[in-house]
């Protein structure tokens, strides 16, 4: 299972049900995927396809809807 958290322009966040237990989430685009982490800092843990411009992009989703993807992790794996 891959719950998504929100979609924005041509981007899907969304994590898959117990692949770790570090909080992380998952972008998808029409052009690639990338995987962020969110802890003990965000950062960038993979880019498959993605441009730098993209990727920042990301990011830049990632920081804005920090909490609201922290409490979607949390309210789907417990605490």
């Amino acid at each position: 299972m891959a719950p998504t958290i929100f979609r924005q322009g041509a981007f899907r966040f969304f994590f898959f049900s117990r692949e770790e237990p570090r909080i992380h989430v998952h972008v998808t685009h029409t052009d690639g995927e990338a995987k962020f982490w969110l802890e003990p800092e965000i950062e960038l843990a993979l880019n498959q396809g993605l441009s730098q411009k993209q990727v920042g992009e990301a990011l830049a989703l990632v920081h804005a809807h920090h909490e609201e993807i922290i409490h979607a992790w949390h309210s789907h794996f417990g605490n």
